[in-house]
């Protein structure tokens, strides 16, 4: 079995975090990879502090296992869901989309362990000194919200450059994703897209049909103009709005509002003319929906068979 210092740092079996991607990963399928063994998460972006709570409890019924909320500091909520989760007594969260500088004292205080996403060395150095438990490096081939270095740049630079442990995210899929993570230097992965065709994973069918017949170069980068790339899957709507961020004539907040709402039409109601479907480049992996079991049972005993045989390439 692999196992890490992140295993005793989170008290999981398998060195792995379900990503908080927003208005999919809520508490059924959180609790779904805590009960897999994994760190499941659920996404607040899309939530206010009520709802929230009404998450974290629903969580707390389904597993007794340690799970985490991920909260999106360009959230309009993320105050009100700062607090919520010191209140609702959740133990570890994992933050993305900016700095959470402003948050850690109090939610560190609370006894809470902090794990930021960072898409720099920069940032990852500034979240040691703030006192985070770990790192996810995440690269841009993830899907989502996206940074500019890639995978196998960002995590060995992170991991040399802060003595916390680092997580490796952005284009892992697959047992050979997590080893060669861990051949980088982390001591673990998150991983997001590969769940999106997990049965526990509530989102529109028409979204799991669109990741599984995905080919290598089905995903690209909008939203680069207003400073928030996003990677998704090419579609109508997406190429759209790539034209317009090119158009000179078209003011951001015109394109704000073309995109505003986009991703729910596509996690909720499958909408393929005017939905956002966010996903990472590891989405040609993906051929069918499994269990989240079958999925983290299968991407490790993959990795293990890899890693020992690697032992081979030493003469």
């Amino acid at each position: 079995m692999i196992y890490t210092k992140l295993n005793d740092l989170l008290g999981i079996q398998y060195p792995i975090i379900q990503g908080g991607m927003a208005w999919v990963a809520d508490a059924k399928l959180a609790s779904a990879v805590s009960n897999a063994g994994g760190l499941g998460l659920i996404a607040a972006m899309n939530m206010n502090g009520q709802m929230l709570k009404a998450e974290i409890e629903k969580a707390k019924s389904l597993t007794d296992k340690p799970f985490g909320v991920n909260i999106m500091l360009m959230s309009p909520f993320a105050e009100e869901v700062a607090k919520t989760v010191i209140e609702s007594g959740v133990k570890i969260v994992t933050t993305g989309a900016g700095n959470p500088a402003k948050f850690m004292e109090a939610w560190i205080n609370a006894g809470i362990k902090v794990i930021p996403v960072v898409p720099s060395v920069t940032l990852a150095k500034l979240a040691e000194r703030n006192g985070a438990a770990a790192v996810v490096a995440e690269g841009g081939e993830s899907g989502g919200h996206v940074g500019d270095l890639t995978t196998m740049t960002i995590v060995p630079q992170v991991c040399d450059a802060v003595n916390i442990p680092v997580i490796a995210a952005g284009g892992i899929g697959d047992g050979r994703g997590i080893a060669a993570a861990l051949m980088l230097g982390a001591l673990g992965v998150q991983v997001g897209t590969r769940f999106l065709v997990a049965y526990e994973c509530d989102i529109h069918q028409n979204y799991k049909d669109r990741v599984i017949k995905a080919k290598d170069t089905d995903t690209f980068v909008t939203g680069r103009r207003l400073g928030h790339p996003v990677r998704c899957l090419k579609s109508p709507f997406t190429r759209d709005m790539l034209t317009k961020e090119y158009d000179s004539t078209i003011t951001n907040e015109q394109i704000e509002a073309l995109a505003a709402g986009s991703l729910r039409l596509a996690a909720k109601e499958g909408d393929t003319l005017k939905g956002t479907f966010m996903c990472g480049q590891i989405a040609a992996l993906v051929k069918k929906e499994q269990s989240v079991k079958e999925i983290i049972t299968e991407m490790f005993t993959q990795a293990e068979q890899i890693l020992q045989r690697d032992m081979q390439w030493v003469k």
